[in-house]
């Protein structure tokens, strides 16, 4: 195998990079690490974190995209993080520790409220919107969108990646996504965060 190339790209979130290693990451889902006690479940993550300067993880289909902490500097951080990638991915090393449930990103059910069934096709309707027109637009961007729950009108989301922390994001998720189910749903009344 011949030397690999892993190519970064800008996200709209300026503390995140994207690096595409040109291979697939993950087969199935998405996974966000925010802490690195949650990178333990993954040898890369927790390496990425060890650097002492990144805040956030998050491994896309075909992409890892990179957090740094308030004040640092990419062109400081940048070789550091494609060193520890470029000894991952050439070495073919697991994504996830052995045992641990971590590879399977399953929303928590948690969230504070359990769909309706009465709602169930409304539901069936917002997910598949979601997954065929938002997620792949903000994989774009080096994150996603994951569906929380519908509650009386309200669709509850939750933005992952280089879409949690940036800006835009309240104004994406308000402006596009509750337009676009709005239009296609209409019992959808708002959209919000969580």
């Amino acid at each position: 195998m011949g030397a690999m190339l892993i190519e970064t790209e800008a996200t709209p979130n300026p503390a995140t990079l994207k690096f595409l290693p040109g291979r697939t990451v993950m087969d199935t889902g998405t996974r966000d690490f925010a802490t690195p006690e949650e990178a333990e479940a993954s040898p890369l993550a927790e390496a990425l974190f060890a650097l002492g300067d990144v805040t956030g993880v998050f491994f896309g289909r075909d992409f890892i995209s990179v957090t740094a902490a308030p004040g640092v500097d990419w062109p400081g951080l940048k070789p550091d993080v494609l060193g520890i990638l470029l000894d991952h991915f050439s070495a073919n090393m697991p994504l996830f520790r052995q045992g641990s449930a971590a590879g399977f990103s399953v929303p928590p059910a948690d969230a504070g409220f359990t769909d309706d069934p009465a709602d169930a096709d409304i539901v069936a309707q917002i997910k598949d919107l979601i997954d065929t027109r938002v997620r792949p637009a903000v994989a774009n961007d080096g994150g996603d969108i994951v569906y929380r729950g519908f509650d009386k009108g309200k669709v509850y989301l939750q933005m992952q990646g280089a879409c949690s922390g940036c800006p835009s994001s309240t104004a994406t998720l308000k402006n596009g996504i509750e337009q676009l189910l709005k239009y296609y749903v209409p019992e959808v009344t708002e959209v919000r965060a969580v």
